[in-house]
């Protein structure tokens, strides 16, 4: 089951709508075997579980590089990906988040083939991911992980994803947005890193308990299954990153309260200056 499509925020329906036309026309311009050829000349790919695991930081960072603020719809007027990735590189970022939605965020795989290829951190794809082409796009653009959103697939969907992700040796971060979605989640298999999304769909509204609530609920099935968990939206200040590693959250995606400022180096440092050396360590104790 997934969530109800009128009860979303209009905005993510067009989204989705909007999406699928483009995975029409790929699947029109392209076959399965003209994708897999591309990958051929593809990087390798590097472990963004392992990143997550073994960075400095704790909870790990996951910084975005995307032209459009989510929230506030207001285009970056001075964008450059590869400068944004290479100061969240040398300031303690453990993978990089890259926005590859083109009509609605003005992202795109050019974007993350250019910071591929110049920064030694792991690639998340950041998109609605609705087919098995989009993924192996983004692998040939250089991604190492994908992000599937549960609230717009079937489990189905969601477990054939999966296999095809693997199968190309990346990871998946499986994201969801309130427990029902979380228990679907957990129910299926070989699903490792789950992202909580503290935005709701309803609405666009957020809420940082939302992590909270979840992590409190079901953090000792994530902890058996040795499932790393991400929290999504919200996330501003080095007070809210030790409040999502004292729960038991291994990293946090962060975007717009970065590409805010005016000096980004400076403010991912500011972020991360109490979190050294495991400050604030994940704990699964009840």
């Amino acid at each position: 089951m997934i969530m109800l499509y009128n009860t979303m925020e209009p905005i993510i329906r067009e989204i989705i709508w909007h999406k699928k036309l483009e995975i029409t026309q790929i699947q029109q311009e392209m076959s399965l075997a003209s994708l897999q050829r591309q990958l051929t000349d593809a990087p390798s790919v590097r472990d963004f579980f392992t990143a997550l695991q073994q960075n400095t930081y704790k909870p790990s960072l996951i910084a975005e590089v995307k032209r459009i603020f989510s929230s506030e719809n207001i285009l970056s007027s001075d964008f450059d990906a590869l400068s944004i990735a290479k100061s969240y590189e040398r300031n303690g970022a453990a993978c990089i988040s890259v926005v590859t939605d083109q009509k609605f965020f003005h992202g795109g795989f050019d974007q993350l083939r250019i910071v591929r290829h110049k920064v030694t951190l792991p690639i998340l794809c950041k998109d609605f991911v609705l087919d098995p082409c989009q993924i192996y796009l983004a692998r040939a653009a250089g991604a190492d992980a994908i992000l599937l959103i549960a609230a717009i697939l079937t489990d189905q969907q969601i477990n054939n994803l999966l296999r095809v992700i693997h199968y190309l040796g990346m990871n998946a971060v499986v994201e969801v947005h309130n427990l029902i979605e979380l228990d679907r989640v957990l129910r299926l298999e070989d699903v490792r890193i789950i992202a909580i999304n503290n935005r709701s769909l309803e609405d666009l509204t957020v809420n940082i308990n939302t992590t909270l609530e979840l992590m409190a609920a079901r953090k000792s099935d994530l902890h058996n299954l040795g499932i790393l968990v991400v929290s999504e939206s919200g996330i501003e200040t080095s007070q809210d990153l030790s409040l999502m590693a004292n729960v038991g959250v291994s990293g946090v995606l962060i975007g717009d309260c970065l590409l805010r400022e005016e000096n980004l180096e400076d403010a991912v440092k500011e972020l991360l200056k109490s979190q050294i050396y495991g400050f604030g360590s994940p704990s699964y104790k009840s």
